[in-house]
């Protein structure tokens, strides 16, 4: 499962010209059965995706189709992890 950081650039002020593609980026990546979670970096630093059942390849070459990545108004940093123990509601994480 990976982790996917993203921070807002420079660049922020773009977003607005971006976030409905990147918004379209998001409903394909729970569509896909890729996003588990997504939300906010606070205080309003960017985003966070939670990704499973996707190979480190895929989710880097995904990450970079998101607009908001294409278009330098966020950094994305892929933490990959590998679960070892989990609260038995977050189960299907570790299979």
């Amino acid at each position: 499962m990976f982790l996917i950081v993203l921070r807002f650039s420079d660049n922020k002020a773009a977003a607005a010209e971006h976030v409905q593609a990147h918004n379209a980026w998001i409903a394909k990546g729970f569509a896909d059965g890729v996003f588990a979670l997504t939300g906010s970096v606070e205080p309003k630093q960017g985003g966070a995706v939670l990704a499973c059942n996707i190979a480190r390849a895929e989710v880097e070459k995904r990450v970079a189709e998101d607009p908001f990545v294409a278009s330098n108004v966020v950094t994305a940093e892929i933490i990959e992890i590998s679960p070892g123990r989990t609260d038995p509601r977050l189960d299907f994480l570790a299979a």
